[in-house]
C-alpha cells in the first residue's frame, strides 16, 4: 500500500472513487481498496440510517473520517487506503518502463525514474486489463512485446522487466505507440498498440491490485484491455435512502379486515416462515384476498410474532452473489403523501397551495398537479455495496472481498427539495389511451432486450408503467429549468421518481427534486423557495414551453430509439438529458412527447401547452391592435 496521503472528499469515497475504482491525481494513478483494508469501524464516522442498513442486511454504516486540517498531521490520516495502480510506469524522457515497488515510494513525492539524471517523474501506463468476474490488473506488457515471437523464442528472453514504451513520429494513434524488449537476445521483440483493445489471448490475473498474491484465484474469464479511465472499469452499486420519520403502527388493529387476515388459511404458515423467500408472496396473497393494506399486514405480523417489518422486501434477503433489488421508495412515498407531521431534525416538510387564484393557463396546470410539498430540510444516506466491471450485469463484487466485514461504507448529505404529485384520476385516464400504451411498450421492449434490465428493475418496478417515463422526463425538464432559477447547478440537483405500482400498497404518482450535495451546494434555501405557489407554476409553464420544441426537432421528436441501447425516444442533450449524477436511471427511459404531446401522441400536459399558446397569441394580437 502507498503511504502517500490523497485528498479525496468524503462523498467521493462512495462515488465515483469507491472501492475498486481508479483515481487519477496530478499525473499519478491509484485504486481504492476494499473495506477489508479500511480502518476498524471504531476509527470511522458512524452513519445512522437504520432503515437503509436493515434493508441491505448490514451491521452498520460508516463513513471515512474527515481529512486532517494540517498537512503535517499524519497521525490523523486514517482514511480509506489506496494502492498505486497500474504497477507499470514509464519515463517520459528515456521511455524506459519500470515496475513499481514499495521501496520506490517516498512520502509526499511520486516515483522517479532510476535511470535519468536529473530524476524525472514516472507516469502510469495508459492501459489496464479487466475481466467479467471483477478482476483488475496490469497488462502483461512483456507478453505483448514478445507476442509476435514463437513460444521457443520467447523462452530465450533472460529478463521480463527490461521494457521500453516508445513513440514513433511516422504514425498516428495507437499505431504510433510501441512496447519493446531491451534485452539483446530479443531484438525482434516489439509490438505497437494498434490491436491492444481487442487483445484477449492474455490471461486474467485472478485478483485486484490491493489483494495479496495468496488471494489470487484461477480465473478462466477472457480479459479485456481498456484505458484505465474508461467508464466500464468500475460500475458502482450504490443504494440511497432519505431520513424520514419512523411510520407509526395503526392505533387499532381490530376490525373486520384484521379478523379476515387472522382467519386466513395461510396466516399461520406466514407467521411461522417469515424468513422464507416465499413470505413476501404470502403477504401479497393474503392482502389481496382480505383487502388489507401493507401497514395493517405489518402491524398484524408484529403483533403476532414480535418481529417488526419495514416493507415486504425486508422479508427476502438479497442474493449473496448479486447486487439485489432494494426498493426503499414506499416508506418515502408514505412520508410525503401522508398526513403532515411535526418537523423533525432532518425531515421538515410543508404543503403549499399551487397556482391559487390564477386564470388560464395556470388553472389548466393546477388541475393536473394534485399536491406540492416543500421540503425545507432533508437528509440522504448513500451506501456503497459493491461494483462490477465491463458492464453492469456482470458478476457483482461485494465491497468486502473476504466477506468477513458486514458493514458498508456510506456518506450522509443534507439538502432541501420540492415534491409534487399528479392528479391520479387524470393520470389513469391518460395512461389508458392506446397511443400512450404503444409508446411505452416501445420503451419496454428496448428495456427487455437491454443488458441494463436487471439494474433498472429497481427503478421501474416489475412493470414499466407510462407514468414512469412521464414523471422521469418531467423531472429532467424541471432540473434543467430550476438550474436557471434556483441558483443551483444542474449537477447539484437530484431526482427521485415515485411511479411504481403494488397490489398491496397501491400506486405512486409523484416526483421529488432535491439538492443533497456534499459540496458547497447544500441547504441554501433557493430550491425550497422555488417550490412556493407562484414561482413553481411559472417554472412549470416555462419548462413546458421549452420542451414543446427541441433544437434537434423533428429528428429528436420522431426518433424511434436513441441514446444508450435505444432506451430513449424523444430525449437528447438539447432538451432532456441531465448530468449523470442527477439521474436515478443513468439518462435512460425518457420521452418528451409523453409530457408535451406530438403527432398522434397525447401528452399529459399537452392541453396546458395548447392553452398557453392560445393565450400568448391572444395577448400578441391585443398588443398589436393597441400599437
Amino acid at each position: 500500500m502507498s503511504e502517500r496521503r490523497l485528498r479525496v472528499r468524503q462523498a467521493q469515497t462512495i462515488q465515483p472513487f469507491g472501492p475498486g475504482a481508479i483515481i487519477d491525481v496530478q499525473g499519478e494513478s491509484f485504486v481504492a481498496a476494499g473495506i477489508e483494508n479500511w480502518p476498524a469501524p471504531g476509527k470511522l464516522q458512524t452513519i445512522s440510517a437504520p432503515r437503509l442498513a436493515q434493508r441491505l442486511k448490514a451491521t452498520g454504516l460508516y463513513a471515512a473520517p474527515p481529512a486532517p486540517v494540517a498537512d503535517f498531521d499524519v497521525a490523523d490520516a486514517s482514511g480509506p487506503p489506496f494502492t498505486r495502480f497500474p504497477g507499470w510506469l514509464f519515463c517520459g524522457a528515456c521511455r524506459r518502463m519500470t515496475r513499481w515497488r514499495i521501496e520506490m515510494e517516498r512520502f509526499g513525492s511520486p516515483p522517479h525514474c532510476p535511470f535519468c539524471h536529473p530524476k524525472r517523474k514516472l507516469s502510469p501506463m495508459r492501459f489496464v486489463q479487466i475481466c467479467p468476474d471483477g478482476h483488475l490488473g496490469d497488462v502483461n506488457w512483456w507478453y505483448w512485446a514478445h507476442s509476435i515471437l514463437t513460444p521457443q523464442e520467447r523462452e530465450i528472453c533472460p529478463d521480463r522487466e527490461r521494457l521500453s514504451f516508445e513513440a514513433s513520429e511516422n504514425a498516428t494513434g495507437l499505431e504510433a505507440l510501441m512496447v519493446r524488449c531491451r534485452n539483446e537476445t530479443c531484438k525482434a521483440a516489439r509490438r505497437d498498440l494498434l490491436d491492444i483493445l481487442g487483445a484477449q489471448a492474455m490471461r486474467c490475473g485472478g485478483r485486484n491490485p490491493w489483494q495479496r498474491l495468496q488471494d489470487r484465484v484461477d480465473c478462466p474469464q477472457r480479459i479485456q484491455v481498456v484505458q484505465r479511465t474508461a467508464g466500464n472499469v468500475h460500475y458502482a452499486v450504490v443504494h440511497s435512502a432519505l431520513d424520514i420519520p419512523t411510520p407509526s403502527a395503526p392505533s387499532s388493529i381490530n376490525g373486520e379486515t384484521a379478523d379476515k387476515v387472522r382467519n386466513h388459511d395461510f396466516w399461520p404458515m406466514l407467521c411461522q416462515n417469515l424468513n422464507s423467500p416465499n413470505a413476501s408472496a404470502l403477504i401479497d396473497l393474503i392482502a389481496e384476498v382480505t383487502g388489507a393494506n401493507l401497514a395493517l399486514m405489518h402491524a398484524l405480523i408484529e403483533e403476532e410474532t414480535g418481529q417488526a417489518l419495514g416493507n415486504a422486501s425486508d422479508l427476502a434477503s438479497p442474493a449473496e452473489e448479486g447486487a439485489g433489488i432494494v426498493d426503499l421508495s414506499w416508506e418515502e412515498w408514505g412520508a410525503f403523501t401522508g398526513k403532515p407531521t411535526d418537523p423533525v431534525r432532518h425531515f421538515a416538510i410543508r404543503e403549499v397551495e399551487f397556482a391559487e387564484g390564477h386564470e388560464h393557463p395556470w388553472t389548466d396546470l393546477s388541475s393536473r398537479i394534485a399536491r406540492v410539498i416543500v421540503a425545507d430540510r432533508i437528509r440522504e444516506v448513500r451506501a456503497f455495496r459493491g461494483f462490477s466491471r465491463l458492464s453492469p450485469e456482470q458478476k457483482f463484487v461485494p465491497v468486502d472481498l473476504t466477506r468477513k466485514r458486514r458493514w458498508l461504507p456510506a456518506v450522509e448529505v443534507f439538502g432541501e427539495g420540492v415534491f409534487l404529485t399528479l392528479d391520479e384520476n387524470l393520470l389513469t385516464t391518460w395512461e389508458s389511451q392506446d397511443a400512450v400504451r404503444l409508446r411505452t411498450a416501445r420503451l419496454a421492449h428496448a428495456l427487455d432486450t437491454s443488458f441494463q434490465k436487471d439494474r433498472l428493475t429497481a427503478f421501474t418496478g416489475p412493470d414499466l408503467l407510462p407514468r414512469l417515463p412521464l414523471l422521469h422526463t418531467l423531472g429532467h425538464l424541471l432540473i434543467r429549468q430550476l438550474s436557471f432559477e434556483s441558483g443551483y447547478s444542474a449537477a447539484s440537483l437530484r431526482e427521485r421518481v415515485y411511479a411504481r405500482s403494488s397490489k398491496v400498497s397501491g400506486a405512486q404518482y409523484g416526483l421529488l427534486i432535491y439538492t443533497a450535495s456534499g459540496d458547497a451546494d447544500g441547504t441554501l434555501g433557493g430550491l425550497a423557495r422555488q417550490g412556493e405557489s407562484d414561482r413553481l407554476a411559472e417554472t412549470l409553464l416555462r419548462l413546458l414551453e421549452q420542451a414543446a420544441w427541441c433544437s434537434a426537432d423533428p429528428l429528436c421528436s420522431e426518433h424511434t430509439g436513441q441514446g444508450f441501447a435505444g432506451l430513449n425516444l424523444a430525449a437528447c442533450h438539447a432538451c432532456a438529458l441531465v448530468p449523470e449524477t442527477s439521474c436515478e436511471a443513468g439518462n435512460v427511459l425518457l420521452d418528451r412527447m409523453l409530457v408535451v404531446g406530438g403527432t398522434d401522441i397525447p401528452g399529459f400536459f399537452e392541453p396546458v401547452v395548447e392553452v398557453a399558446r392560445k393565450e400568448a397569441a391572444f395577448i400578441a394580437d391585443q398588443l398589436g391592435d393597441g400599437g
